[in-house]
């Protein structure tokens, strides 16, 4: 009979403690401006050997704390993308490609910590759409690889789609939250048509990119 009063009186201690936070927590809706770095590079099939493409990423982001802990977080970016060819027996040669994105993530955000610094972790899908494309080489016509198809190719498929995430940290100060973040992206769609009458069976592309925010709440 004890056992159980003592049960009792923990759900009971459990429950109120809960709607208690709940009923303390006040949503709050943050917006700011993003900059960073991104490091990319293009998987093919038939396989092209390639490398990391530092370019640069920056845009407007909103985000608002739902519940105590998760959040939704929406970004508008301009995105460089792209790959770059470095080739071991032939090392005068030398190609990239940049491909210029906007993009928009749909994150969760999911946060805790003290009322002054945070851990946070991102999720979500993203898309975007290729405005432009521009390329680096001094090939003059040479075939320093065994596949060499995509030099002269410009990408097919202008929408982009995939999957990113990654974790972060915020300082929380009187003039606003100051937010540092690592993130990887993973495409879903390739940027050649991949048909069998195709070259490419594949060719997607993945990020890594770091990037600083501030925010600055409006509502909270």
């Amino acid at each position: 009979m004890i056992k159980k009063i003592f049960t009792l009186a923990a759900l009971f201690w459990v429950s109120y403690n809960t709607i208690h936070a709940q009923d303390k927590f006040k949503q709050e809706l943050a917006i700011g401006a993003n900059f960073g770095t991104t490091f990319s590079s293009v998987s093919f099939y038939p396989k092209v050997k390639t490398g990391m493409l530092m370019g640069y990423t920056g845009g407007l982001t909103v985000r608002w704390n739902t519940e105590a802990y998760v959040g939704l977080q929406g970004e508008v970016n301009f995105t460089q993308q792209g790959w770059k060819e470095s080739f071991k027996d032939e090392p005068q040669y030398e190609y990239s490609r940049t491909i210029n994105y906007i993009e928009i993530p749909f994150l969760t955000h999911i946060y805790f910590g003290s009322k002054r610094f945070k851990v946070f972790v991102n999720l979500g899908p993203k898309i975007g759409y290729a405005l432009s494309e521009s390329t680096k080489e001094n090939l003059n016509g040479a075939e320093p690889n065994i596949t060499n198809e995509q030099h002269t190719m410009p990408i097919d498929k202008k929408f982009d789609w995939g999957l990113c995430g990654g974790p972060g940290l915020e300082l929380r100060t009187g003039i606003g939250y100051f937010l540092l973040e690592g993130r990887y992206y993973y495409a879903l769609g390739d940027i050649y048509n991949s048909r069998k009458a195709d070259f490419f069976s594949k060719s997607s592309g993945q990020i890594i990119s770091v990037k600083l925010t501030y925010l600055l709440p409006v509502i909270k």
